[in-house]
């Protein structure tokens, strides 16, 4: 984690100190006579107001900074400018302490930001970026741009707890810089506090939403990454749910299907619903190296003994995909049990939703709506379902719905789908807002 936290000081202390630059300006000539500032509130204050005091003090540090954007400008090596400045600290630490307006701090703050640049000084930036910001004279809409410099300048010192407050305040104006935010989260990180770090994140994701922003990729991994790594299992399904909602690659389907069970505490029935998820949304279609796992797991937990229809239907895509391997004894006696039961268990399927339908409860008729569901027949699995959660009875409700979402989603009854994946709740509570999330993408024309 350091070494990214240092990737980003590097290249954010870079863009920052070329935006102070650009967004601030270079105090005029003429400034002191009454020309406003650049990133003064011109509506409120038409006109520079300047203590004497300050003024008494301030040409010098002027002086300084002109003659060094002269000396850039005719090409003087970056060694004679800074060479040239050597006087320039002390000068404007005096302006500094005479400044008490605000147009006075507003001045002293761009004299130092410009002065810092020059020197390489980061501190003296820092202190000129704050000086700005609280000489109230900054306009609105920068002040967040404002909050990041300060909290990139602090981050990029490695004051991780210095830059936590800056940062945060630049996310909550919705500051455009991505960085901000992992910047932000990175702090939380590194001071202990990696769920902080996440909500800080969250904070960031909800702003930008909020104003029909893109969210960056990079915001997702860092939440990701975090939660990981704190094991905070809720936060990591959290981030890739949202990952997959907004970029639905096989690769991400993948990776938002295995944190889920990592963190949710699967067992077989959840692994089987969380195959038949991954069959569905394309994450069996990764390279076989990272989903010939996923494919034995598949097949242990659908049974050629239970749902042999579906094993057989899970190793044939496996094997023609080079994922399973044929000559695996766990492979080929899978298939072969699981071809030897299927003409019995379809013939048993007639006499099963029969008593299944005359049964008080609904736990035969769950049962033979999983079969049917495992036959490619959703329709009459759904209607199966619905008997069995008419009925009631000794069977796993959240189970039940799940796989009513399923069916429905087979038949692309996607409203109806994501009303019955909503309904769950517990362990599989993660895995169904997955599902939920599949009916929205295949809903999409």
């Amino acid at each position: 984690m350091r070494g990214n936290a240092m990737k980003y000081a590097k290249l954010g202390a870079a863009r920052a100190a070329l935006a102070v630059a650009l967004s601030t300006g270079v105090v005029a000539g003429g400034m002191l006579l009454g020309a406003a500032p650049a990133a003064a509130k011109e509506k409120e204050a038409p006109k520079a107001t300047y203590s004497k005091e300050f003024i008494a003090v301030a040409g010098p540090v002027q002086k300084f900074v002109q003659d060094a954007q002269a000396a850039k400008a005719k090409g003087t090596p970056d060694a004679q400018i800074k060479a040239s400045l050597a006087d320039a600290p002390a000068k404007l630490a005096i302006a500094e302490v005479a400044a008490k307006t605000g147009q006075d701090k507003l001045a002293a703050g761009q004299f130092a930001v410009q002065l810092g640049g020059f020197l390489e000084d980061t501190p003296m930036r820092s202190r000129g970026v704050r000086n700005m910001l609280e000489s109230g004279m900054v306009e609105a809409d920068k002040v967040p741009t404002f909050n990041f410099y300060l909290g990139n300048f602090a981050y990029a010192s490695k004051d991780f707890q210095g830059a936590i407050d800056p940062l945060t305040k630049a996310i909550q104006g919705n500051v455009s810089e991505d960085a901000a935010a992992e910047m932000l989260a990175d702090s939380y990180t590194q001071v202990g506090k990696p769920a902080e770090g996440i909500a800080a994140l969250k904070m960031a994701y909800d702003a930008r939403k909020a104003a029909n922003g893109t969210v960056p990729d990079g915001w997702y991994t860092r939440a990701k990454i975090i939660a990981y790594k704190a094991k905070l299992g809720s936060q990591a399904i959290e981030w890739s749910t949202l990952e997959v909602a907004a970029q639905p690659t096989a690769l991400n389907w993948l990776g938002a299907g295995q944190l889920a069970r990592e963190f949710g505490g699967f067992g077989k029935e959840e692994s089987l619903d969380l195959g038949r998820l991954f069959l569905r949304s394309g994450a069996l279609d990764n390279d076989k190296q990272f989903v010939a796992r996923e494919f034995i797991e598949y097949v242990q937990a659908a049974d050629p003994r239970r749902l042999p229809g579906e094993t057989v239907k899970v190793i044939e895509l496996g094997l023609s995909k080079g994922a399973l391997d044929s000559s695996d004894v766990f492979v080929s006696d899978s298939l072969t049990q699981a071809k030897g039961r299927i003409a019995s268990d379809k013939a048993s399927l007639v006499g099963l939703e029969k008593d299944a339908r005359a049964s008080a409860d609904g736990k035969l008729a769950v049962a033979t709506a999983d079969a049917y569901l495992s036959y490619d027949n959703p329709a009459k699995a759904e209607e199966l379902y619905q008997l069995a959660l008419t009925k009631g009875g000794a069977f796993d409700m959240d189970r039940a719905e799940t796989r009513l979402g399923i069916a429905q989603l087979d038949q692309d009854k996607f409203d109806a789908a994501k009303a019955s994946f909503a309904k769950v709740g517990g362990v599989r509570a993660p895995l169904a807002k997955l599902w939920s999330v599949l009916a929205d993408q295949k809903a999409k024309p």
